[in-house]
């Protein structure tokens, strides 16, 4: 039986439940790295990442690097004397570092590799309609998430699911795949497989403000996974036409209604109390939604607070 010294890399809140769980359980964390403090929101007060708060309420030695190539981190790092490092939600690491461990660097990813190598798996999965997705552990290699894979672990994705319940759900997998596998190597019981050269890859790049746009001559269905798997970050946008006036809208819940009709796409219906934006086969009901400058409401506030023209559409 090996004894493992761990140093934990990570910086969102996926990354927190997995370091809780590595506690819990009595693995020996010699080092946590995270992100730097940085300014956010519209304040730009200064932040510092899910991880650094968790790290610093388990008394953990913390490191803050912003080159992860600087001889003085190196230096630091190497005199944490890890033998295993496991990376979760962080970024690329240079040669020096995931091969300094006796053990190796694995990292979990929110995905069933090789589909959805990026950074944003979970948002992609549910926006291409997929029915299962899961996480996999794997042994860090020189390329982006195509390593040796260690175990993986699947859950459906309900129709219901948005990026936010299916994101708390891998978290809960993945930290128990974490933990196992932290076993598997403590055990010396690994069985890696390489990943499968599949020509059919799905990729899970980055999200930008343009990828978030909705585009409403798409198919109802596509519409629908597309707003949840952006739901509840960073959010499906469009813009609301109303006589003069544009508003950059974001959408955060909506049901689908297939129907046949004669609207083009885009087309607000509105009564009292509901809106609806009209697909090709079919219509989107506007659940929750903010309207530019506005706090997030249901449909039924939005309208108290607006007055729509008859011709009001999306796009």
């Amino acid at each position: 039986m090996r004894d493992i010294r761990i140093v934990f890399m990570g910086t969102p809140d996926f990354a927190v439940g997995i370091l809780e769980t590595l506690v819990e359980n009595n693995c020996k964390i010699v080092g946590v790295i995270t992100a730097p403090d940085k300014p956010a929101g519209r304040g730009r007060k200064v932040q510092q990442s899910a991880v650094k708060t968790a790290a610093q309420r388990h008394n953990l030695p913390l490191l803050q690097p912003t080159n992860l190539k600087d001889e003085h981190f190196l230096a630091q790092l190497k005199a944490l004397q890890a033998n295993l490092q496991i990376v979760v939600a962080f970024r690329m690491l240079p040669k020096v570092v995931w091969q300094m461990p006796e053990y190796g660097t694995f990292n979990l990813h929110a995905s069933l590799l090789p589909q959805y190598r990026g950074a944003a798996p979970i948002n992609w999965a549910i926006m291409n309609g997929e029915d299962k997705t899961g996480v996999t552990t794997f042994f860090i290699d020189e390329a982006i998430d195509t390593g040796a894979i260690i175990l993986q672990q699947e859950t459906p994705i309900n129709d219901d699911d948005t990026a936010g319940t299916l994101h708390d759900r891998l978290m809960k997998l993945g930290a128990t795949a974490v933990l196992d596998t932290v076993n598997l190597i403590k055990e010396e019981n690994v069985r890696t497989i390489v990943q499968p050269n599949t020509k059919a890859l799905k990729t899970a790049h980055k999200l930008h403000k343009e990828t978030c746009r909705i585009d409403w001559a798409q198919p109802l269905d596509r519409l629908y996974d597309f707003i949840r798997g952006l739901s509840p970050y960073p959010t499906a946008w469009t813009h609301l036409h109303n006589g003069s006036d544009t508003l950059i809208t974001k959408i955060y819940d909506a049901r689908k209604e297939p129907a046949q009709h004669d609207h083009a796409p885009g087309t607000l219906i509105i009564d009292k109390k509901s809106m609806k934006v009209a697909a090709k086969d079919g219509y989107l009901h506007l659940v929750e939604l903010q309207l530019q400058g506005k706090r997030k409401m249901g449909a039924a506030d939005v309208l108290n607070g607006l007055q729509l023209e008859e011709n009001a559409y999306m796009s």
